[in-house]
Formats: structure tokens, sequence, C-alpha cells
């Protein structure tokens, strides 16, 4: 079982920036560090999309085209952690913002975070 739990979610001006963790908790460092960890979004009225995703060791990242350049994901294997920096935000990035875990074997993202606000106002 394994628990995911962001923060550093609030209010920000459009042109500023957040830093978002997740820490999980339940696994031991060495099995986190195995893990795909991802970030996703869902806006009002919207399906939740993508937003980024690191491998296990960190030596990849992979970024939705609307935050490419804006956003940075990074993990800290031995805090269990996952970060989102996000810069230059807009009234779009306006969303709760979820992190996921994804272990070795799976197709798909297989634990979910409970989210945590993010309003970017213009």
């Amino acid at each position: 079982q394994v628990q995911l739990v962001e923060s550093g979610g609030g209010l920000v001006q459009a042109g500023g920036s957040l830093r978002l963790s997740c820490a999980a908790s339940g696994p031991t460092s060495s099995t986190y560090s195995t893990y795909f960890m991802g970030w996703f979004r869902q806006a009002p009225g919207k399906e939740r999309e993508f937003v980024a995703q690191i491998t296990w060791g960190g030596s990849s990242t992979y970024y939705a085209d609307s935050v490419k350049g804006r956003f940075t994901i990074s993990r800290d294997n031995a805090k269990n952690t996952v970060y989102l920096q996000m810069n230059s935000l807009k009234p779009e990035d306006t969303a709760v913002y979820y992190c996921a875990s994804r272990r070795p074997g799976q197709t798909s993202y297989d634990y979910w975070g409970q989210g945590t606000q993010v309003t970017v106002s213009s």
C-alpha cells in the first residue's frame, strides 16, 4: 500500500511560482526509487490531464506541451518525495494537482494522492 500526500498548493498571481511536493509513505526508499512518479491536474469542468512524469532514477522526464519550459519535475528518493516546480504560472494552470505512482510492471498509475488546489489569478 502506498499513501501519497501533496502539499504546496495555494493562490498565486499570474507570472508567479509555486512548488508542489508529494510525500510517499508505505514503501521503503529503495522500493520507492523503482516507481515512476507523475503529476496530473484537473480543472473545473474538465477531465484530469497529464502534467509531468519522472522515471525511477530521475534520469528521464516528460511534460505536457502546455507546461513544457515552465514546470520542472524532480524527485528525492531518500525522502520518498517528488516535486513540481511551477514557474510563469498562468490562469489556465488553475486546477487541483494530483501526484501518482506507478509501480514496476504496472501499465498505469495505480496510487493517487488526494490533490492540492492551485489557483492562479490574472
